[in-house]
């Protein structure tokens, strides 16, 4: 088939392949081979976020993943163009280029970022169209004689539009994956559309996201989330821990009850969405994550605009989310529509129709750090090496200025660490911008929100400040006051020097058994993992510093054992007693097992 396919265009392919999920493996990955044999072939893709199973560096990370890799992130095979970029590279007849990564996954690798393009999601389209291409494939689901685009109606659409009117000329091919959910309407195709399909003697495992623990401070984030929701509203969040925070809050808020949580919470609220939802609210999201289907099968998820409560334009889930929608009753799972992100991310077209449908719209999404002055950084770590891309992150931040009573909301942990230290999250300036200042709107951390949108450039420093870890407040307050930007007498309001982590603790320990688990919407590690990956993660901190890592070996030896210390020790490929001829690591390791079992002691304290 592949060889047919280069036939049908001369021997050249300029290949439109979807992000993520919908990408078909077997079918690139003969493409790829086709071309590494024959240099006379060429061969360029245009995609996004290609996905890749974790590869383990250290041996503490081999002994947590390899045993579990399959059951955690499916037997989802490699993509030959990938292995060969991160290998000896692609041959000079074979070029790929991205617009959004796989967070991390390509820092440091010179021919990714060299490959890389920036571009807002609803840009992309444009982009590849530029690039005139010959071919677009798919993986796709079979209903008689319908297909379906599934989990990337996001650009595809567009372009089997395009190609109806006559705009654009390309073949269509598909691999056939039954295990991906046929989603309706605008995502249906008849067979006839595609000029190949691809019938595999043996289907691929989908890749699975794999869902990661919430922490105190990604709770926190959420609950101040839940309060800026008002009911009857328009919704959209992300994927990760701080979506799935901000879902369950809103879930939690419809059942009443976190008001004895806000009730208790040590810092000031904003936002007056406290209520359940009886309107209920409208998502319209480029990505359809784990928390809005919670949130629609809990009935939250209810208003709806043509037919449909959802409008999304992909998906790339835990493997469990690929399965309920497979299994929802058709009628159900139609009023969640698949649509191309010119739909979701844009006013344009339809314009005064979306205008009314998008009503108190509020955009959820994740930044990495924000400047005192409001500019946000996003997809970018250091200076030219980008983590993930733009997205559409910016799309949505100008929905919420071009609507009426739309609110744009970042979201962000105050600190982060890295190297065995702790550093600001709200920074005085930023290496690089990913939205600019004018732009501000919503900050939320752990410790707040902070209302920026049409402030003075003083009243967003204090408003951020107020929000930054009280360890970095001074600090910020000091670097502000010397560059004149705020006056020489402010100083921090009491109400907002108790932003600390035991603060933070103490309010939200009482309730994370009923309220805020660490896995809201499931998980795929078994109890004895769980177990570990707090552990692991006390183990990863304080793994640069020689310091905190003596003290996690002196913790194996003098504090009492965990409970399931000996079943987590032998999954990890140590002896399960303790022993003194033990490898350093495993002793650390079992020292951090202690240590975090004597911190939930305390905390229930």
């Amino acid at each position: 088939m592949a060889r047919a396919i280069f036939d049908r265009v001369g021997g050249e392919i300029r290949l439109a392949l979807p992000l993520g999920l919908g990408k078909p493996v077997t079918l690139v990955n003969a493409l790829t081979r086709a071309a590494v044999n024959d240099p006379s072939l060429r061969l360029s893709i245009f995609t996004a976020l290609t996905l890749e199973r974790p590869n383990p560096g250290s041996d503490i990370e081999k002994r947590f993943l390899n045993p579990a890799m399959d059951r955690l992130f499916g037997r989802y095979p490699a993509l030959l163009y990938a292995d060969l970029i991160k290998g000896d590279g692609l041959p000079d007849n074979i070029e790929v280029s991205e617009f959004f990564f796989q967070a991390g996954a390509w820092m440091g690798n010179n021919y990714a970022q060299q490959h890389y393009i920036s571009a807002n999601y609803t840009h992309a389209r444009d982009v590849l169209i530029a690039q005139k291409p010959n071919v677009l494939a798919q993986l796709m689901p079979r209903h008689g004689d319908r297909v379906s685009l599934s989990c990337n109606t996001d650009i595809s659409v567009d372009l089997f539009d395009m190609r109806r009117a006559g705009k654009m000329d390309f073949i269509a091919v598909g691999e056939l994956n039954d295990a991906l959910p046929f989603m309706s309407g605008g995502a249906e195709l008849e067979s006839t559309e595609l000029e190949m399909m691809l019938e595999p003697a043996e289907q691929f495992e989908l890749f699975s996201a794999v869902r990661r623990p919430v922490s105190h401070a990604q709770h926190a984030i959420g609950l101040h989330v839940a309060r800026l929701v008002p009911d009857g509203g328009t919704l959209q969040i992300g994927i990760g821990a701080i979506g799935d925070a901000v879902a369950n809050a809103l879930i939690k808020r419809d059942s009443v009850a976190l008001d004895q949580v806000w009730d208790d919470a040590p810092f000031p609220l904003r936002g007056n969405g406290t209520g359940a939802f009886k309107a209920g609210l409208y998502g319209v999201t480029e990505m359809l994550v784990g928390g809005l289907l919670a949130l629609f099968e809990a009935g939250i998820i209810k208003r709806k605009v043509d037919g449909a409560a959802i409008h999304a334009g992909f998906f790339v889930e835990a493997r469990d989310m690929y399965e309920r929608l497979r299994a929802m009753d058709p009628e159900e799972r139609a009023k969640i529509a698949m649509m191309p992100v010119s739909f979701t991310n844009a006013l344009y077209g339809d314009e005064r129709e979306k205008r009314t449908a998008r009503d108190q719209a509020r955009f959820v999404n994740s930044a990495m750090q924000v400047s005192l002055l409001g500019d946000v950084m996003s997809d970018s770590a250091k200076p030219g090496q980008v983590v993930s891309g733009v997205g559409g992150q910016f799309n949505f931040i100008e929905q919420a200025f071009a609507l009426e009573n739309g609110r744009a909301i970042l979201t962000l942990p105050a600190t982060r660490r890295s190297g065995g230290s702790v550093t600001s999250n709200i920074v005085w300036q930023l290496p690089l911008t990913t939205v600019p200042r004018h732009m501000r709107d919503i900050v939320v951390t752990q410790y707040g929100a902070a209302d920026l949108r049409g402030q003075t450039d003083e009243e967003v420093i204090k408003r951020l400040i107020a929000i930054a870890d009280s360890r970095f407040q001074q600090g910020l307050l000091n670097t502000a006051k010397k560059a004149g930007k705020v006056s020489a007498d402010y100083q921090i309001p009491f109400v907002h020097q108790n932003n600390t982590s035991e603060a933070l603790e103490h309010w939200l320990a009482p309730h994370r058994i009923n309220l805020l688990p660490d896995f809201p919407f499931g998980t795929d590690f078994d109890r004895i993992e769980q177990v570990l990956l707090p552990a692991l993660s006390l183990l990863g901190n304080a793994a640069a510093n020689m310091r905190h890592l003596a003290a996690l070996i002196w913790a194996s030896m003098t504090l009492p054992a965990h409970p399931d210390e000996s079943a987590a020790m032998k999954r990890m490929g140590y002896d399960a007693a303790s022993r003194w001829s033990a490898p350093l690591q495993a002793r650390a390791l079992r020292g951090a097992l202690r240590v975090h079992v004597q911190e939930q002691s305390i905390e229930q304290q």
